[in-house]
């Protein structure tokens, strides 16, 4: 299993609509082939700021299956507009067990 691990910052006044395409775009990549699980969170500290963990089978699974599909551009029309800046996305595998 991989962990794609990103920290959005949301630009300011736009939290609410953000949390809303996000709903929508919940259910484009939860139908993608090696998609387990996916959460969102807020941080309490600051405004604007959240952590996106996706877990996948494979890193490919992320990185060819569902950056290379049509529902991709379809994510990224709804959420991409939000963010400054633009995050960084790294990938975790689990060591302990």
């Amino acid at each position: 299993m991989i962990i794609e691990h990103a920290p959005l910052r949301v630009k300011p006044g736009m939290s609410t609509e953000f949390e809303a395409a996000f709903a929508q775009a919940r259910q484009i990549v939860s139908r993608m082939p090696g998609f387990r699980r996916v959460s969102l969170s807020r941080c309490l500290e600051r405004p604007g700021a959240y952590l996106l963990l996706v877990e996948w089978d494979t890193l490919e699974d992320h990185t060819e299956g569902f950056r290379g599909s049509a529902d991709y551009q379809q994510w990224r029309r709804l959420l991409h507009h939000f963010y400054d800046p633009f995050p960084t996305v790294e990938h975790y595998e689990q060591v302990d067990g």
